[in-house]
C-alpha cells in the first residue's frame, strides 16, 4: 500500500452521510453506525482484495487473509480461532481448508483426539501477513499524520471495542 495510494484514498473519500437529528433521539442511531461500519467493512476488504493482488496472491481472498491475521504468532485451536474472529464455524472450517491448500497454515493434530488439531501459520503465511502488516503502514500514516489524527483514531477505536462489548452481551444475557 503506496503512501500514494493511502492519501488519495484518503483525500477522495465520500463524505459521511448526515445523521438522523430529531427531538430527544441520538446525533446517531445504533442501526445507522453498524451501517456505517458495516460499508467501512465492505471497503476494506475491496483494499485488501487490491493488496493481494499487488502481492500476487490469487489463491486466497480478503476473509482468509483476515484468519491469517487473526491466527498471527501463535498456535491455537480451532475454537480458539472462532473466539478471537467471530467467525460461524462453517465458515472459518471453508477458510481454514482454502488456507491449508494453499500452504498458509500448518495444522497440528492433537496426540489425544486425533480428530482436534491445533493451527499455525507455515512460513508462507507469516510472509505474507508480514506483507499485508507492512503495506497497511501507509494507510495508518494517512489516517494518523497529527497528533489529534492519532487521538482520535485511538478514541474511534476505543468506542468500536466498547460498542463491540455492549452488543456481545446484549446478544449473551439480553439488553
Amino acid at each position: 500500500m503506496a503512501a500514494q495510494r493511502g492519501s488519495d484514498a484518503l483525500t477522495s473519500a465520500p463524505s459521511p452521510p448526515e445523521p438522523h437529528r430529531g427531538g430527544e433521539d441520538p446525533l446517531v442511531s445504533y442501526l445507522e453506525l453498524a451501517r456505517v461500519m458495516e460499508r467501512a467493512s465492505r471497503r476494506f476488504y475491496g483494499v485488501l482484495r487490491a493488496e493481494l493482488t499487488m502481492l500476487g496472491v490469487d489463491d486466497i481472498g480478503p476473509a482468509q487473509a483476515m484468519v491469517l491475521l487473526a491466527i498471527g504468532g501463535t498456535e491455537l485451536s480451532v475454537g480458539e480461532l472462532l473466539d478471537r474472529g467471530h467467525y460461524m464455524g462453517s465458515n472459518v472450517s471453508y477458510h481454514l481448508k482454502q488456507l491449508a491448500g494453499g500452504d498458509y497454515i500448518e495444522r497440528i493434530a492433537s496426540q489425544r483426539d486425533k480428530r482436534s488439531a491445533r493451527i499455525r501459520l507455515s512460513e508462507k503465511g507469516k510472509k505474507l501477513c508480514a506483507d499485508l502488516r507492512e503495506a497497511g503502514k501507509s494507510y495508518e500514516r494517512g489516517l494518523s499524520r497529527a497528533a489529534q489524527e492519532r487521538r482520535d483514531l485511538e478514541t474511534a477505536f476505543q468506542t468500536l471495542l466498547q460498542l463491540e462489548l455492549v452488543w456481545s452481551n446484549a446478544v449473551r444475557h439480553g439488553i
